[in-house]
């Protein structure tokens, strides 16, 4: 007798809509009712809004769907600049006011902050920049859509993987989500357009960047209609068959080096289209300028930038002090990073390579130099591992960039509840408008 187990279907999920009212806001933006004493996270509802909603996810004790009809709207309710706005990923919060997004993202960050005991002296005002066309870097997937016989480009529909079908991306610079109906037909027309997976946008100061990934050769035809497209469209085109650094320069012949300024600073950055830039550079420029100016450098403070990069912060601080030391955990930045500041005539910043999540640090040669003040700009998961070797520096001021709320708060409590810093300072800067996403800055000081 067989012992296998068939596999347990997945029941299905109700067809019929339901009639609910909103009650609150969760920390993405979704909508919160509750049916059957089950908490539903709704997509594009507001509080105090009647809605109908199809389930898109259905557990025991939590659900999630999306709003179908709006019976009864908010005041916050505006008209979604982009017709996509209902199905695709990209952006979450279009159909909610922008004033309404900025208290939601503050609240966020406040709402963590609290909830550890760790609130700021100051709560700063919201850092507010361009809201369509600022993102300057995407990931763009492609796919053959036999059914409908043609190729879809775009960010990926919520809670699928399918791409969303549209003709432009509101929050893409123009140069390139003014033209994604025309990007989908170019690649329509390849003889292997069903083995280009994906196409990376990186916008600089001067121009912007195509990189079209292939996972089969592509014939000389294929490669001269992308070509033709990116001559047409004044766009720069590389494609791209493995690792992200390893491009094939397609259009033009030559060409320079992808950069942005930071002209407060005197700064200019190259950087490749696979490197971690700042999507928004606008808000970036200011970001700097005001991390600056929250650490009062002076000419003889010598500082530590953690999570360095490619220098965003480095270079531009490194001609208001002494002395910077950058740390950051990937070899290649380190190497990128370095060429950054030669390419600047910056010579009092030294970048250093170091897993800054292992114990390697505490042998590190820099570790046992003197430091001012030290700015801190981890990733999601955020730099609690590298605090307790911070409590010896004992420096005078430290600014956080965080990119996550419940990180910065989680740390904000090391610092402050066992290193002994007192949180002055802490607010929200807008780099994703129309998204759930909280970028923010916080300064601790001794």
């Amino acid at each position: 007798m067989s012992t296998k187990r068939g596999r347990r279907r997945k029941k299905p999920l109700p067809e019929e809509p339901i009639e609910v009212e909103i009650t609150a806001l969760s920390n993405e933006g979704r909508g919160i009712a509750h049916v059957d004493e089950r908490t539903v996270f709704i997509d594009q509802a507001l509080t105090g809004e009647r809605v109908q909603f199809k389930y898109t996810r259905l557990k025991k004790d939590i659900a999630e769907g999306r709003t179908v009809e709006v019976l009864k709207a908010s005041s916050l309710r505006i008209e979604p600049k982009c017709k996509a706005f209902g199905m695709c990923g990209g952006c979450s919060l279009q159909h909610m006011s922008s004033p309404a997004q900025i208290e939601l993202k503050q609240a966020m960050l406040l709402d963590q902050l609290k909830h550890l005991d760790v609130m700021p002296d100051e709560v700063l005002e919201p850092l507010l920049g361009p809201e369509y066309g600022y993102r300057h870097k995407a990931r763009l997937g492609v796919r053959y859509v036999h059914k409908k016989e043609k190729v879809l480009v775009g960010f990926r529909e919520r809670n699928s993987s399918f791409i969303t079908e549209t003709d432009r991306c509101e929050v893409l610079h123009a140069s390139v989500g003014e033209i994604i109906n025309e990007l989908a037909e170019c690649i329509n027309q390849l003889e292997e357009k069903r083995t280009i997976p994906q196409i990376e946008v990186a916008v600089g100061d001067d121009q912007t960047v195509l990189v079209f990934r292939h996972l089969e050769i592509l014939s000389d035809t294929d490669r001269k209609i992308l070509s033709d497209f990116c001559r047409l469209h004044s766009l720069v085109g590389y494609l791209q068959a493995g690792k992200p650094d390893a491009l094939e320069l397609l259009y033009p012949e030559k060409v320079e080096p992808l950069y942005y300024e930071l002209p407060e600073q005197n700064v200019r950055i190259e950087f490749q289209p696979s490197d971690f830039t700042q999507v928004n550079p606008e808000i970036n420029k200011r970001m700097v300028s005001n991390a600056i100016e929250y650490l009062a450098l002076d000419e003889n403070d010598i500082v530590l930038d953690l999570f360095s990069g490619l220098g965003n912060f480095s270079l531009a601080m490194a001609r208001r002090c002494k002395q910077v030391t950058a740390v950051e955990g990937s070899l290649v930045m380190v190497k990128k990073a370095r060429d950054n500041a030669e390419l600047n005539n910056i010579n009092n910043v030294e970048f250093f390579y170091a897993d800054l999540y292992s114990d390697e640090v505490l042998s590190a040669p820099w570790i046992k130099q003197k430091f001012d003040k030290i700015l801190l700009d981890p990733p999601r998961s955020g730099a609690a591992e590298i605090l307790p070797t911070l409590k010896k520096m004992k420096v005078k001021k430290i600014v956080y960039v965080s990119c996550h709320p419940a990180t910065l708060a989680r740390d904000a409590a090391v610092l402050v509840k066992q290193l002994g810093y007192k949180l002055t300072k802490a607010g929200i800067m807008n780099m994703f408008p129309h998204t759930g996403h909280v970028e923010s800055i916080a300064v601790f000081e001794l």
